[in-house]
């Protein structure tokens, strides 16, 4: 009988593993297994459809410094398939990718049905048969392999390759722990910030172009363009500040406090000389009308206005205390959070199968010989950026290699 092999999950992790299974063994019998009727559907609206295919970060040596969890394991992953695996990949295959301002990277037709089609295509090429509607619920170790309960059939299978993604509950992964697989408790990662009794929501849209946000009684700090929105703040300051503090933030039910500093760079002093320069030399301008630092005006204004600095005050009307309540905002700005939301279309979870019992070179089960996890179901991810699908890329090649 010739090697069987099954993957569970036709996500982007799925499909790389699949496609590596293939392709280091071609004599085998690769079967693609997805429990519902969109394959790829995370892959389809990412990057606002567009898919961020990965970073520009090509040291691995840094790329692990984006991954909040798994960053030790994917240091020796990485050594095997990194970044400039990946954009090789994806170009030889024909998707061109471009790399925009922040690094983030995305194919130059800005569509993400580029790369499902590229994926899809790799499928047929290598004959690997692709069945949905197909959950797997129970998995059984058997000799010389396992044995797979899919709907009402039973399927034996030599190798299994589990890439079926994060779940939002413990009870999701039950199947994994049944294995003997230890599992860390899941909890969001990659979400913005709810503050629904704040009035700077009003300003939804506006984007400062470098804040440093911290959460009060941490040591959470993040330093990044801030986007405030109807909600309350995203952006990626918030964002890496979700995905670090993400089983703290969970830990506090996501009530907290945190802390702006709008003006990245400047210290309490700094902004002490240019106000006083500015008093100096424009005394008869207005606060409003004349920006100290460089802030998008309705924030500024927003700003004088909270620390209730009217509107008619001019710089050389500006007393002692008033310099100290605007050094104080544009420093120690705090907001309310109370909540979170999802981060557009992105679901990232923290937790998951722990590692305690996978190998990293390998990604294959130290309970189970012949059991391999790819993807977001292990305990591993990323920033926002590309980092969460180069960790697929790159735990779906080697979980496919079958190496023992």
């Amino acid at each position: 009988m010739s090697l069987r092999v099954a993957v569970i999950g036709g996500g982007a992790a799925g499909f790389f593993a699949a496609i590596s299974a293939k392709s280091h063994h071609p004599e085998a019998e690769v079967v693609l297994y997805e429990r519902s009727t969109k394959p790829l559907a995370k892959v389809k609206v990412s990057g606002g459809g567009r898919c961020n295919v990965t970073h520009a970060c090509f040291q691995p040596s840094q790329l692990v410094g984006f991954y909040p969890r798994g960053s030790k394991q994917l240091r020796k992953a990485f050594g095997t398939f990194h970044t400039t695996h990946t954009v090789d990949w994806f170009e030889s295959r024909g998707v061109k990718l471009k790399t925009e301002s922040d690094g983030r990277m995305f194919p130059i037709t800005d569509s993400s049905q580029t790369v499902i089609d590229c994926l899809m295509g790799e499928l047929r090429k290598l004959r690997i048969p692709l069945n949905i509607k197909s959950p797997v619920s129970n998995i059984k170790n058997v000799d010389n392999g396992f044995r797979l309960s899919i709907g009402d059939q039973s399927v034996f299978v030599h190798k299994v390759i589990v890439a079926s993604g994060g779940s939002p509950k413990r009870s999701g992964l039950a199947w994994l722990e049944a294995l003997g697989h230890p599992i860390v408790d899941p909890v969001p990662s990659l979400f913005t910030f709810n503050m629904p009794g704040e009035p700077i929501r009003e300003l939804m849209g506006l984007s400062a172009p470098e804040a440093t946000v911290h959460i009060q009684g941490s040591k959470l700090r993040s330093t990044g363009p801030l986007l405030i929105t109807h909600w309350g703040m995203s952006g990626p300051a918030i964002l890496k500040l979700s995905a670090f503090g993400a089983r703290d933030l969970a830990d506090r039910n996501y009530q907290f406090k945190a802390q702006v500093q709008w003006v990245t760079g400047h210290k309490e002093n700094d902004l002490l000389e240019l106000i006083v320069e500015q008093q100096e030399q424009h005394p008869k301008q207005k606060l409003f009308s004349r920006p100290v630092v460089e802030l998008p005006k309705r924030l500024w204004h927003f700003l004088l206005e909270k620390v209730e600095l009217s509107a008619a005050t001019t710089w050389g009307e500006l007393g002692r205390k008033g310099r100290n309540r605007l050094i104080n905002v544009l420093l120690n700005d705090v907001y309310t959070v109370s909540g979170k939301t999802t981060f557009k279309e992105e679901f990232v979870t923290c937790g998951g199968v722990s590692w305690e019992q996978v190998a990293p070179q390998t990604l294959q089960s130290k309970v189970l010989p012949g059991l391999y996890f790819a993807g977001e179901v292990l305990d591993v991810d990323g920033v926002t950026g590309g980092f969460n699908f180069q960790a697929a890329w790159t735990t779906g090649f080697i979980a496919g290699q079958l190496k023992d």
